[in-house]
């Protein structure tokens, strides 16, 4: 039978036990654990103003918008880009247009 290795976070108490995050699925037996200490996030100073930032916003009573509101903002974005796109098209053809008559009329006065 292979060996698997699974990767599981958890918490070493007080009194020395630890406390896994989640059950695992695996069958009853020994097992070899192998402990490494993970960075305190808690004095991560991104995390930091991010929370402060976060409870700043809900002290203000701010709500953020909904992933729908969100949909519909990108969705106006890319309609709005896509007739920006078309609109300047429509000018290269134009420009081109006359590009062309202008020559075709130097052509008929030489």
């Amino acid at each position: 039978m292979g060996q698997t290795t699974i990767v599981v976070q958890g918490i070493v108490k007080a009194d020395g036990t630890l406390e896994l995050a989640e059950k695992l699925d695996i069958p009853a037996g020994r097992v070899q654990v192998v402990i490494q200490p993970l960075p305190d996030v808690s004095s991560d100073t991104f995390s930091q103003r991010m929370e402060t930032i976060w409870a700043g916003q809900k002290a203000r009573g701010h709500v953020p918008r909904t992933r729908e509101e969100i949909d519909a903002d990108l969705r106006e974005l890319r309609e709005d880009a896509l007739a920006e796109i078309e609109a300047s098209e429509l000018l290269h053809d134009e420009c081109q247009r006359a590009r062309l008559e202008g020559g075709q009329a130097e052509q008929k006065a030489d």
